[in-house]
């Protein structure tokens, strides 16, 4: 498929506004056009609407889309099926012109739906992360150049050069660029690129390995526009950040752990991963600049992997992540991935790591967990988990998104907290005084 039209943004774009004017529209022609059964129509519609909206929080409440939706979601969906009614009426009414109006109503109608309700979530921005796949440019690596340096004093010393370009870059590590992946079918990762990181004889920068939710892929929008923000207030400096695939699928969930079901997706993220970035990436090579984060699912495993892997990862950032991998369905993930080991499952917990880790491990680390407001699902998940990353020894940050549940908002919130706060620690802002 065209990798630009798997690359379109769907929420930053005025595509929903277009698709919902025409099937507004064509509810009008529909609802107008003589001979007129505007009653009828009426009634269907609005019928149709209802059940819908109805049948969504029937469902909500039965926690099938895991969690409360977002605000609007329902709305969204129960209007484009009101209109999508509306037009298969136009459909099966004389003259051809209306029925031809119909079709164009209910897929503009249903079309608008899909959009809103992702629009409400959030987090999907294009067509490439809804299927799983990989839509971005293959990438082109720097040189390997990096002037020496205190990383802890890089915002004092670093002078960005006059063609420093504005914004980062991001790519897809493919073909000659891609990680190696070891006993583990992992997608392409993406790589996000700061300003500071394309000019000549640039900083060695922090590492910010990160990984989004489920069903997901390895998508830097919304990491990048965040990393973005925060180096053009830095004169270009921000980690350089790669998108792992913590997944395979959209609907898998190897739960963070090597297993025989899904491969060794611990050994790609905490090993094969962070060595293919000292070999190719003009990186600070001390651990306590390198952090470990997620999103959701994601999250999940930066929690596991910066309390069982410290010596890896100097730093945690857990945005809205599960308290412990797996935790939506147990019973399948001891049986399919600990091979039914309740044990080696209940280890792997990251609060039961914490609490089993030497005095001073997590010395000098930083964990930051967030989550928003609404969140009912997570949220006291997450609460567990800081209080268990308080006690074991990390210097803990948290971030509530008021009103916000588990969404993009909540995660674009997040991470615009989340990055300056972790910038002192990185040597890419002056500690807090």
């Amino acid at each position: 498929m065209n990798r630009f039209f798997l690359a379109f943004e769907l929420i930053d774009s005025p595509l929903l506004l277009i698709s919902a004017l025409i099937a507004a529209v064509g509810v009008v022609a529909v609802l107008l056009w003589p001979p007129r059964h505007l009653l009828r129509a009426l009634l269907i519609g609005v019928s149709a609407g209802l059940v819908t909206y109805i049948v969504v929080h029937i469902l909500e409440g039965g926690d099938v889309f895991q969690g409360p939706l977002p605000v609007h979601a329902a709305t969204w969906a129960s209007a484009g099926v009101a209109a999508a009614a509306v037009g298969v009426v136009g459909i099966c009414s004389r003259p051809w012109g209306r029925r031809i109006v119909g079709v164009i109503t209910v897929l503009a109608s249903l079309f608008a739906a899909a959009l809103g309700v992702n629009a409400s979530y959030g987090v999907t921005h294009n067509l490439a992360a809804i299927l799983g796949v990989q839509a971005l440019d293959p990438a082109t690596l720097p040189q390997q150049d990096a002037t020496a340096g205190d990383p802890a004093t890089l915002y004092q010393t670093w002078q960005p050069p006059a063609d420093m370009p504005a914004k980062g870059t991001v790519s897809a590590l493919t073909g000659s660029t891609k990680i190696p992946t070891g006993q583990y079918a992992a997608r392409d990762a993406s790589l996000y690129l700061p300003p500071a990181a394309q000019v000549a004889n640039p900083p060695a920068l922090p590492l910010l390995v990160f990984m989004m939710g489920q069903p997901g892929s390895p998508d830097p929008t919304a990491l990048a526009k965040a990393l973005d923000t925060f180096a053009a207030s830095n004169r270009g400096l921000a980690p350089i950040a790669i998108v792992v695939d913590q997944l395979t699928a959209p609907d898998r969930d190897p739960t963070c752990v090597d297993s025989a079901k899904y491969g060794a997706v611990a050994t790609y993220i905490n090993q094969l991963v962070p060595q293919w970035a000292e070999k190719n990436l003009n990186i600070v090579t001390d651990h306590r600049y390198w952090v470990i984060g997620g999103f959701s699912n994601g999250g999940s495993c930066a929690a596991m992997y910066g309390a069982k892997y410290p010596g890896t990862w100097g730093q945690m950032l857990d945005v809205m992540g599960n308290e412990f991998p797996g935790s939506e369905h147990v019973a399948q993930t001891v049986a399919d991935v600990y091979a039914g080991d309740a044990a080696a499952f209940q280890a792997n917990k990251p609060s039961v790591i914490m609490g089993a880790a030497a005095p001073d491990t997590y010395a000098g680390h930083t964990a930051i967990f967030t989550w928003g407001s609404l969140d009912t699902t997570y949220g006291p998940g997450q609460l567990a988990n800081s209080q268990a990353a308080q006690a074991a020894g990390f210097t803990v940050l948290t971030h509530i998104v008021d009103g916000a549940g588990h969404t993009g908002e909540a995660l674009d919130k997040s991470l615009a907290f989340a990055i300056p706060a972790l910038a002192p620690v990185l040597g890419l802002a002056a500690p807090a005084s």
